[in-house]
């Protein structure tokens, strides 16, 4: 069994676990409707009922009921303790195990570095993992080593109270030096492998800042406001401004980079234990700080 908590509520309980996720939703509805899904230990009675935050959704999942090993995979620590670690996470390297991928991910490494001493709020599948990066995303990203601090970190994405700052090189040039992106996301109607901008999708707001252009792209700093999946490579998509290196939303290829070059570069959070204030700040990779040197040069 695997159980995840709804920070944000309003959604389809099937939507919301498709998101949460790599299942389809025509696979949740068949869990749903097989009794497999429940609500604070009640059974789910359909798939459009309405999840609220809070809300700890439990399902079967194959994947759970594997073993989730051990791997010493390196890991670019940037702090921790008995309550959180904060990792710098590599491009290439996905969050958790999903359907069919229940090795090389950051799960399996946090358990060779930390044992069992991570939270288990999720299960053995997301051990200490309380918020997710896309498997080519590189950057920051906190991870709880107790169930304490899971909750009380989850506390504060669901608030919104978490700082997080991107940085990305997109395709064109933006027409604005600053805006907001205030538009609705949910599953792509005709590819499930994405996620788009939809009447009925759960809101997503994104503020972004321009901070140098090229003749052909721009070096911009986004700030989350919502936590939806893929939100800032689904807006950016959506200003016809994707990222580069994004195959999957229509990026150029031209800077070479394997992956959208998306890194999460800041993060600030109230510690779990003490709530003393957190920053952490990670430079760009070096493939990203390539790009970059690749367009300042054209640019002279």
């Amino acid at each position: 069994m695997t159980t995840v908590y709804c920070t944000e509520g309003g959604a389809r309980l099937d939507v919301f676990l498709t998101d949460e996720t790599d299942m389809s939703r025509s696979h949740i509805k068949n869990l749903i409707d097989g009794g497999r899904v429940t609500i604070h230990g009640v059974p789910a009675v359909k798939a459009g009922q309405i999840v609220k935050t809070g809300d700890e959704v439990t399902f079967d999942d194959q994947t759970a009921s594997e073993d989730v090993l051990p791997e010493n995979i390196p890991l670019d620590v940037v702090y921790e303790d008995d309550d959180i670690a904060v990792i710098n996470k590599q491009r290439g390297l996905v969050v958790h195990p999903g359907a069919g991928n229940l090795t090389g991910t950051l799960v399996n490494a946090l358990m060779y570095r930390y044992g069992d001493k991570l939270s288990s709020a999720y299960g053995a599948v997301r051990a200490g993992i309380v918020h997710r990066l896309d498997k080519d995303t590189t950057g920051l990203i906190v991870v709880a080593r107790n169930d304490y601090a899971h909750f009380k970190l989850g506390e504060q994405f669901a608030a919104h109270t978490v700082k997080k700052l991107y940085r990305a090189i997109l395709d064109g040039n933006l027409k604005h030096d600053v805006g907001t992106v205030d538009a609705p996301i949910g599953r792509d109607k005709k590819n499930r492998l994405k996620m788009a901008v939809v009447k009925d999708g759960r809101h997503a707001v994104t503020k972004y800042e321009v901070l140098e252009r090229f003749q052909n792209n721009c070096y911009v700093q986004f700030e989350l406001c919502t936590g939806r999946t893929h939100q800032i490579r689904v807006h950016c998509a959506y200003l016809a401004h994707p990222i580069s290196c994004d195959a999957l939303y229509g990026g150029s290829q031209k800077l070479g980079c394997i992956g959208q070059l998306l890194h999460s570069r800041t993060l600030a959070f109230s510690h779990p234990r003490d709530g003393r204030a957190m920053e952490f700040t990670a430079e760009e990779p070096p493939d990203f700080l390539r790009g970059l040197d690749i367009l300042r040069s054209r640019a002279h």
